[in-house]
C-alpha cells in the first residue's frame, strides 16, 4: 500500500504513519515528493486496511500497490528518480556517459583511457578491478592494485569512478573508491550481494542478468531499495537468445519499458548488448532517442591489445566522435527526454 500524504503534511504527521505502520508490524518507506510526499508499505503478506491510516493527520489516500516490485514501480513514485553521484546527477533529462576499458589492465593505460573520456566531456569512467569472467584462465583483473589506480584516475581527471564488485567479500573495498557500485549481470541474483549493496548507501548500477526478464531485474533492484538503499540505476546489457551473430541480443524495448513502468534511471550498454565495435555507435545512438538517462561504452587505448572485451572497445576516435553525436542527439530530443 501507498499512504499519500496532503501537500502541507508536516514531518511529524509522515513520522506519525512510519510508527503506525511499524506498530502493525511492517515496514514504512518514505517516499519524497516534490508536491506531496508519501509512504510506502512493504513486509506485509496480505491487503492492509485502509482505516488504520486514512483518519490520521495529513493523510490524503490510501493507494493499493499491485506490482510485486513495490517500490521500484511507478505506482510507488510517479516522478523519475534522479541519483546524485557526487554532484552529478542521472535521471534529471541530461545525458550521463559513462566510459573506459572493460578491465584496468596497467596505470598507463588506464591514464590514456581517463585522458580520452574527460577529454570527451564524460563524467564517468569505467573499468574492473575484479573481473568474473566465464573461464578461470582469463585475466580475472588487477584487484587492489587496480582500484589504486582508479583512485588516481578519480583523483587525476576528477571523473566518477563505475566499477564491478562481484562478491560480499570484496564489497568493501570496492566501496571505499568506486562512486557506483556496478553489479554485473551474473550477479544480478546474487541475493547476499544484493542485501550488502542494499545496506550501503553508495549509488549502484544494478546491469540486468543474461537471461533475465524485466521484471527479474525490477525485483533484483527491490533488494535494494527494500534495505534503504533508493541509489539505484538499472542497466539493459543484451540478453542471450538464439542470435548467434552477435555476443547478445540488445533489447532496446527495455529502455522503454523501464522507462514507463520504473521510476529508477535507466543505462543502456551496447558493447555488451553487441559485442562488436563497429556495431556499437549506431545501437548508443539508437538509445540515446529511446530515452536512455544514460549510455555505457568501451574504450580502449589499443583495443588490439586488451586483455578483455577487446573486440567491442571503440578506438580513442571513434569514441570521441560517437560522445559528440550522443550529445547532439540529447540535446535535440532534450524535451521528451524529462
Amino acid at each position: 500500500m501507498l499512504i499519500v500524504m496532503t501537500p502541507t503534511a508536516t514531518d511529524d504527521d509522515i513520522r506519525a504513519v512510519c510508527a503506525r505502520v511499524a506498530e502493525l508490524g511492517f515496514t514504512a518507506h518514505r517516499i519524497p515528493g516534490d508536491a506531496q510526499p508519501a509512504v510506502c508499505i512493504t513486509d506485509n503478506d496480505g491487503s492492509v486496511a485502509e482505516e488504520k491510516f486514512c483518519n490520521m493527520a495529513g493523510v490524503a489516500d490510501c493507494v493499493s500497490i499491485t506490482r510485486p516490485y513495490k517500490l521500484v514501480s511507478r505506482e510507488a513514485k510517479a516522478r523519475s528518480t534522479i541519483v546524485d553521484v557526487d554532484g552529478v546527477p542521472v535521471g534529471d533529462g541530461s545525458l550521463a556517459i559513462i566510459g573506459g576499458p572493460c578491465a584496468i589492465e596497467s596505470r598507463e593505460q588506464a591514464m590514456a583511457a581517463a585522458e580520452v573520456v574527460a577529454q570527451s566531456g564524460a563524467r564517468f569512467f569505467r573499468g574492473g578491478a575484479f573481473k568474473p569472467r566465464t573461464s578461470p584462465y582469463s585475466f580475472q583483473g588487477l584487484k587492489q592494485k587496480g582500484l589504486d589506480i582508479l583512485a588516481e584516475v578519480r583523483s587525476q581527471f576528477d571523473l566518477r569512478i563505475v566499477t564491478e564488485v562481484k562478491d560480499v567479500e570484496t564489497l568493501n573495498d570496492v566501496a571505499a573508491v568506486a562512486d557506483v557500485l556496478q553489479i554485473g549481470a551474473r550477479n544480478m541474483q546474487n541475493y547476499s550481494l544484493l542485501e550488502a549493496a542494499g545496506r550501503q548507501r553508495k549509488p549502484v548500477l544494478l546491469k540486468r542478468g543474461i537471461s533475465a526478464t524485466l521484471q527479474e531485474l525490477f525485483m533484483s533492484a527491490e533488494y535494494l531499495l527494500s534495505l534503504g538503499n533508493y541509489n539505484v540505476i538499472l542497466c539493459e546489457r543484451g540478453i542471450r537468445t538464439f542470435e548467434t551473430m552477435t555476443r547478445n541480443t540488445f533489447d532496446l524495448s527495455a529502455v522503454v519499458m523501464i522507462k514507463h513502468h520504473s521510476h529508477l534511471p535507466v543505462i543502456a550498454d551496447p558493447s555488451h548488448g553487441v559485442g562488436i565495435d563497429w556495431a556499437v555507435p549506431p545501437l548508443a545512438r539508437a538509445a540515446v532517442v529511446a530515452g536512455a538517462d544514460g549510455v555505457m561504452v568501451e574504450t580502449h587505448p589499443q583495443p588490439d591489445e586488451a586483455l578483455s572485451d577487446g573486440q567491442q572497445a571503440m578506438a580513442p576516435d571513434v569514441y570521441l566522435q560517437l560522445v559528440e553525436e550522443m550529445n547532439a542527439l540529447a540535446s535535440a530530443c532534450a524535451p521528451v527526454r524529462r
